[in-house]
């Protein structure tokens, strides 16, 4: 394993494991925030954006464009 693919393999694992971590404070957001259903669909909508379009890039980078 190259240095290059060790730090890829890292960033994805450890971006993973921050978003996860991400979506647990989103969800003690909407259920402090004593808003109901529509609390938690704006933050995780607002909020999750950012999710999305690092699962956007990582699709279109390794599956589409196909770029090493």
């Amino acid at each position: 394993m190259t240095v290059a693919e060790f730090e890829n393999y890292a960033l994805n694992i450890t971006l993973t494991i921050f978003m996860l971590w991400m979506v647990a404070i989103i969800w003690k957001l909407g259920k402090d925030s004593g808003g109901g259903r529509w609390a938690y669909i704006a933050l995780f909508l607002a909020l999750g954006l950012g999710f999305l379009g690092f699962i956007a890039k990582l699709v279109l980078v390794e599956f589409v464009l196909d770029i090493d």
